[in-house]
């Protein structure tokens, strides 16, 4: 009997010592906690293999939807979180200080001055922070990476032909110019390709143009559409408004099998 009270009063003590530890670990942040898919760590598929054109792009599509799906889900989750933000300090209250870390990641993440109006600053983190639809990021995705055979999306999850700026940060370019330092970006698992994809289109200021469409169409409340995005993104490519048009007609000719 003494014994068994013993056990009991062992296992409670280490019950209580468990739920401290796990009250006092850090809360997880849903706005800091990049989301991944279950096959972003898998090798890139052979696309090449394929020798169906239509059987390539479905495999090319189905592959990276999931990615995109989920980035953007992410992305509705933090608009409602900067609205959470906005409302509350509206309203006279202050935000928590684990609201204020978050803010202060989000202003630093997607570049947005915070000396500002605060009604401003929140203005441009919903400016920014926004969804990219999926069947423009399909098609660039394809345009730029040779319907995911170059050598940068097959070794390096690059579908987007992203650059970084520091040495061994990534791939030399073959052609790249004497003068020149960029390499192409080398990443460790689709997610996290796609996110700085996405977070590129939705900070750099070369898509200032993207954004003012999307906001339109959002103020307008008119859907945010992949054809009327496309029409921003004229500095993404040397060609201009030639990239333009085919990333246009990309979305026509595919836009069957995208849905699919």
């Amino acid at each position: 009997m003494h014994k068994a009270k013993i056990i009991l009063v062992t296992m409670l003590v280490v019950i209580a010592v468990v739920l401290v530890i796990i009250f006092m670990l850090p809360k997880k942040s849903i706005v800091t906690s990049i989301p991944s898919v279950e096959n972003a760590y898998e090798p890139v598929p052979k696309f090449s293999e394929y020798k169906q054109v239509k059987e390539k792009k479905k495999a090319f599509f189905n592959y990276l939807a999931p990615a995109v799906k989920a980035q953007n889900d992410y992305i509705k989750l933090i608009r409602q979180e900067i609205l959470g933000y906005q409302a509350k300090e509206a309203s006279g209250e202050r935000l928590s200080d684990y609201q204020i870390e978050e803010l202060k990641w989000l202003t630093k993440e997607y570049r947005v001055e915070t000396n500002q109006d605060k009604s401003d600053m929140y203005q441009e983190l919903l400016r920014k922070i926004d969804i990219i639809p999926s069947e423009l990021v399909l098609v660039q995705a394809a345009n730029e990476s040779a319907w995911g055979t170059s050598r940068f999306a097959q070794k390096g999850y690059n579908f987007f032909g992203l650059w970084c700026f520091k040495k061994g940060c990534g791939f030399v370019p073959s052609r790249r110019n004497e003068d020149a330092s960029h390499e192409v970006a080398k990443f460790t698992d689709l997610s996290s390709a796609m996110y700085s994809y996405m977070r590129n289109l939705n900070r750099h200021p070369a898509y200032n143009d993207m954004r003012a469409i999307r906001y339109q169409l959002r103020s307008n409340q008119k859907p945010i559409t992949a054809n009327a995005m496309a029409g921003g993104l004229l500095k993404y490519s040397e060609r201009g408004e030639d990239y333009v048009k085919e990333l246009r007609q990309m979305i026509r000719i595919n836009k069957e099998l995208i849905a699919l």
